[in-house]
This record gives C-alpha cells, sequence and structure tokens, in this order.
C-alpha cells in the first residue's frame, strides 16, 4: 500500500502511531508533502527516523527550505569551520533531546521539491498551472512556489480532468473546515472516488500542532486514517 500525508511537524509520537495504525511495513510505501520539522518538539528525532527509513519517501516543504536557507547563510560566512556551522545550526531547534548532526543535514539538502508517480503528484503547497487548469512543467516552476503558495488551497480552484491526483498541504484544512482536521478530497466532474484517478486535488495538512489530529491518505483504497493525540 502507499500513504500519503504532510505537515507532521515534529510529532514523532504521534506519526509512529500513526504507523502502527496502518501497520505500515517494508512492503509499503509512505510520501510525506514536506513539514515534518519544527512546531512540534521532535523535529530532529523525527526526520533521523525518516531519513533511516528507505520507505518513508519526503520532499521539502517550506520549513525544510527556510532550514536549509539558513544553513547556506552560514556556510557562505563560515565555510571551513564545520564544527561552528553544526553548533549552530543546533540552535535553530530549541525542543527536543535528539541533537541535529550532519547525516540529517545531508538527507535535508538531498530533498526534492515533489514527487511526481505514475498517478500522484506530491509537492507542499501548490503546482502551477495554466489558465485552463493543465499543470505546467514542474521541473521548471520556482521553489517558492511549490513550498509558499497560499492559493492552491482554494476550493474554487480548477485542474483539469487530464492531470495526475495532486497531494499538497501547507495551510492547515481547519481553515477551509470550520475547525474541522480532516483531510479535503476534491473529485474530478462526475467521479465517484474509487481510484486515485477519480480524484483531482488531497488536501493533507490538519494543523496537527494545533488539532492534535495527523492523518493519511491510501492510494490504494482512496481511505483516510486518523490518530490524535492524548488529552
Amino acid at each position: 500500500m502507499r500513504y500519503i500525508s504532510s505537515d507532521i511537524h515534529g510529532e514523532y509520537e504521534l506519526f509512529m502511531r500513526l504507523l502502527e495504525k496502518i501497520d505500515f511495513s517494508d512492503k509499503d510505501e509512505f510520501f510525506v508533502c514536506g513539514d515534518f520539522l519544527e512546531k512540534g518538539s521532535d523535529s530532529v528525532k523525527l526526520a533521523k527516523f525518516i531519513a533511516s527509513t528507505p520507505s518513508i519517501k519526503c520532499i521539502l516543504g517550506n520549513h525544510e527550505y527556510a532550514f536549509l536557507k539558513f544553513y547556506w547563510s552560514i556556510m557562505q560566512s563560515s565555510p571551513d569551520d564545520f564544527d561552528k556551522v553544526l553548533f549552530k545550526l543546533r540552535e535553530y531547534f530549541t525542543y527536543g533531546d535528539s541533537l541535529l548532526d550532519w547525516d540529517v543535514v545531508d538527507f535535508l539538502e538531498g530533498l526534492p521539491f515533489y514527487i511526481e508517480t505514475d498517478d500522484f503528484i506530491c509537492v507542499h503547497a501548490g503546482v502551477p498551472l495554466d489558465g485552463d487548469g493543465k499543470i505546467l512543467p514542474l521541473d521548471s516552476a520556482l521553489p517558492e512556489q511549490l513550498v509558499y503558495d497560499r492559493s492552491f488551497k482554494e476550493p474554487s480552484v480548477t485542474v483539469a480532468d487530464g492531470n495526475k491526483c495532486i497531494f499538497f498541504g501547507h495551510t492547515p484544512t481547519i481553515y477551509l473546515t470550520g475547525g474541522r482536521a480532516e483531510i479535503l478530497t476534491y473529485l474530478k466532474p462526475t467521479r465517484q472516488g474509487k481510484s486515485i484517478s477519480d480524484y483531482s486535488r488531497i488536501h493533507l495538512d490538519l494543523g496537527t500542532n494545533i488539532s492534535g489530529r495527523l492523518g493519511c491518505f491510501c492510494v490504494e483504497t482512496c481511505d483516510c486514517h486518523y490518530v490524535e493525540r492524548d488529552k
């Protein structure tokens, strides 16, 4: 099975509970649409787990991109003092017991801005569309559009029927649902939702740090799975 989530934001324990709920194994694949860092208390621990699990695939969100820009700026001023660089990078994350190391930094620097498969696209914030709702070439898109776009979440956005399903996060769905932390799915015209090809967009960010709820979408069954933080 293939599962997709987004905006885990350092909620390591909640993510582990989600993997347990779906009975995740190395025969499955899990895709994370960015923003697994910051806000929660275990960003580095979560990053280390993801980096060490080959069946989990990640892309950059705006929080990972911001960290990398911070890292690159430090490298411009202290390119030869790697101990000093790592010390400054560790100050970036003020919560959690796991210390940032170079393996995590290298992992983050190697992440793509999007993942495209035969039947879906994973992006953090949104994809560029032409006037007819057709996806423009992603390899020509600016990183800032892929990680910061605020318009793609709008229910009024029209994606052409022939496009692959687009999974994204970035903006919590609670701001569109009146406070309900749930995955939002957008069907193509006349489709019933029995196959991933029936969907044009799937909005995954549940505002986990606020709502205490994390979810994922199963590509094969088109089911949503949720876990909640203990109250």
